[in-house]
């Protein structure tokens, strides 16, 4: 009767135990539930912030391309008006030259018309010439009259050619100053030239550095994110192994146990428990085991 006693205690002890590893399995299964719950909750809250993310990144490109635009409009209107003083200039330029080609070709006709009257001067000088002959044979009052009057001729010449002159020196004058104000124009035109070409260079050189910066700030601010993001991804995936690791270790160790029980010592609780617990214990044991026990367990354990 002892011996049937023990046997079913150390069944009922078996019997306790296999439950307590199935309650502790089914503890471990619950937990790894609630560990995948929150590595999908991890996993969503990582889309949710990438999504963010991407929207900021969106916003940020969105509000670039605008800036690009206004300084490319602004560029553009600024641009524009260089090109109209540039071309307002380059007309008054041509307007100068038109006005000296006038007066050179206003010049060469007075220059012209100097060299005809030298020439009428000479013909009339000759013809002079010929008549004080021609009187010197006729009468002495005669010759007197035509005299004063090749004077009067004579002086009146002198004073078209003495016009002719300060015309040609005034127009001379005028070319001078023209050419002058031509030169003038010209460095200025080659000035603005050289401001235009620095300016544009200055602006290419600033849309270069601004861009590098842009880039520069994305990709600080996309190293930044990648490695939050790498630091999240590696701290869940600690967590992961190390509740998968101890998940496995719990398994192995119920599944030694399971085995150790089938097939090398079935009778190791109820070797066990006796000799590690007291009366006292394993009544407080039945106790409280009492609702799950069978009637083969109750007379196993002590009364």
């Amino acid at each position: 009767m002892e011996e049937q006693k023990e046997d079913q205690l150390d069944y009922e002890s078996e019997k306790v135990e296999i439950l307590r590893l199935a309650q502790s399995k089914k503890n471990i299964n619950s937990l790894n539930m609630d560990l995948e719950r929150d590595m999908q909750r991890i996993d969503e809250a990582n889309q949710d912030l990438l999504v963010k993310i991407h929207k900021k990144e969106d916003e940020i490109q969105r509000l670039e391309n605008e800036i690009t635009q206004t300084r490319d409009l602004a560029e553009d209107e600024e641009w524009e008006k260089e090109n109209s003083t540039t071309m307002e200039r380059e007309r008054a330029l041509q307007e100068v030259e038109e006005e000296t080609a006038r007066l050179e070709r206003k010049n060469e006709s007075l220059v012209h018309s100097i060299a005809e009257l030298e020439k009428k001067l000479t013909r009339k000088s000759q013809k002079a010439t010929k008549c004080e002959q021609d009187n010197l044979k006729g009468t002495p009052e005669e010759s007197k009259v035509k005299l004063q009057q090749l004077e009067a001729s004579c002086a009146d010449q002198e004073k078209e050619l003495a016009k002719v002159i300060e015309d040609y020196a005034f127009v001379a004058q005028l070319c001078e100053d023209q050419a002058l104000c031509i030169k003038k124009y010209q460095e200025t035109l080659k000035k603005i030239e050289e401001e235009l070409e620095t300016r544009f260079l200055e602006r290419e050189v600033s849309k270069v550095m601004c861009m590098n910066s842009t880039s520069k700030e994305y990709n600080s601010q996309n190293n930044k994110d990648n490695s939050l993001q790498k630091k999240k991804a590696g701290f869940c995936k600690r967590i992961f192994q190390y509740f998968f690791f101890t998940t496995l270790f719990f398994i192995r160790l119920l599944g030694y146990l399971l085995f150790h029980l089938s097939f090398i010592n079935p009778d190791l609780f109820v070797n066990i428990l006796p000799k590690i617990l007291s009366r006292n214990v394993l009544w407080k044991l039945r106790c409280f085991l009492f609702p799950c026990l069978t009637l083969e367990t109750e007379d196993m354990l002590p009364h």
